[in-house]
């Protein structure tokens, strides 16, 4: 089986306690990823600071000896908070993420009324290791009334 990006922080930071403060004291956080078959897909939360504003997330597969970015697309109807707005991504990784030796790493930027905000994990980047899938153990077929009676004729 192909190998699997196993994240290195909890993947679903949007899930924990005081998430919306969070938000709001820094301007943008990453809501939560899943990798799939097409590569990282992800929501990002932004505080609604103006209406135009964008944001994508830069990413690298090589620790930053390049990089690439893909942009977040509006998800409406918006967060019931009535302060955020929810964004999606897709990082489309290809084959570059099916060794099981991978890193990826991303930071989520967020531009808006003339200024920029980073979710960088605190400095420590958003990582996703590649793991190889074990395939599943073949023992030998289990009778199914193993655990049954005995039954004596």
């Amino acid at each position: 089986p192909p190998p699997l990006l196993e994240p290195l922080f909890p993947p679903q930071p949007g899930a924990s306690p005081g998430f919306t403060e969070r938000v709001r004291q820094h301007k943008v956080r990453l809501e939560w990823v899943r990798a799939e078959p097409a590569g990282l897909r992800g929501a990002v939360r932004v505080l609604n600071l103006a209406y135009e504003k964008v944001v994508s997330v830069r990413y690298t597969l090589n620790g930053w000896a390049s990089c690439a970015e893909a942009a977040a697309t509006y998800q409406p109807p918006g967060p019931a908070d009535g302060i955020t707005d929810r964004f999606a991504f897709l990082l489309p990784l290809g084959a570059a993420a099916t060794a099981a030796e991978t890193m990826l790493e991303f930071a989520v930027r967020y531009r808006v009324a003339g200024a920029e905000y980073w979710d960088n994990n605190e400095g420590k980047n958003y990582r996703l290791r590649g793991r190889q899938r074990v395939p599943a153990a073949a023992g030998p077929p289990q009778d199914p009334d193993s655990s049954a009676w005995i039954h004596f004729i």
